[in-house]
């Protein structure tokens, strides 16, 4: 896999020279681990925050596409939306042309939420139902999937941190205790995060559950 140096780590080896900190060989891969671990995470957050629960929240359809004129784009860019009642969903387009506002419901009709949205030709309203037992059972599966899946993402990164340490260290440019001190700070690295993924799977299967 070929590692990519992306702004974040760039920001933080700009902020290590300025403090006059001294960079060890293996700091890049562990700049790099964080970066990739830093977009999954967001990844996973953003697939959770689409998941319905008892309430309404706009993070339900902020990131939902809309062709909007030919170009996929997130309504959040597109529409004001609120919650005008606990469990609706109040979505204001700024641009309320008709062909706005039926490719709007069509991205929401498209959507794995299973709401129908209601039109006045100008705002669009979502209602949300009470979820059965059986549907929260559902939901709570569907989280823990997603959940699953990230770890998956996860032990990939930490494996293709680990091969890139193992590479440096044939070429000369990590030593042994080198090489074993960055694979026990990748552990390290990936342990915690973990722990965060546990912690989201606990909280938004807590919040499906709720009346």
């Amino acid at each position: 896999m070929r590692w990519i140096r992306c702004s974040c780590g760039a920001a933080r080896r700009r902020a290590a020279r300025d403090r006059g900190d001294r960079m060890e060989p293996y700091d890049l891969i562990l700049e790099d681990l964080k970066d990739k671990t830093e977009k999954t995470v967001k990844h996973l957050r953003d697939q959770l925050a689409s998941i319905r629960t008892g309430r309404a929240s706009p993070a339900l359809v902020d990131t939902l596409r809309v062709d909007y004129y030919g170009t996929p784009t997130p309504l959040n860019q597109l529409a004001h939306i609120s919650v005008p009642e606990a469990r609706q969903l109040m979505i204001k387009p700024f641009d309320a042309s008709p062909d706005v506002i039926k490719e709007v419901e069509k991205a929401i009709l498209k959507s794995s939420l299973g709401l129908n949205p209601q039109s006045d030709g100008k705002t669009l309203r979502l209602n949300m139902p009470p979820l059965s037992g059986e549907q929260r059972q559902k939901l709570v599966a569907k989280v823990k999937e997603i959940v699953e899946n990230t770890r998956v993402a996860l032990r990939n990164e930490r494996r293709d941190a680990n091969k890139h340490a193992e590479q440096m260290k044939k070429d000369g440019d990590l030593t042994e205790d080198q090489l074993k001190r960055t694979h026990d700070l990748i552990d390290k690295e990936l342990k915690g995060i973990e722990a965060k993924l546990d912690d989201a799977f606990k909280v938004k299967s807590k919040e499906i559950m709720e009346e």
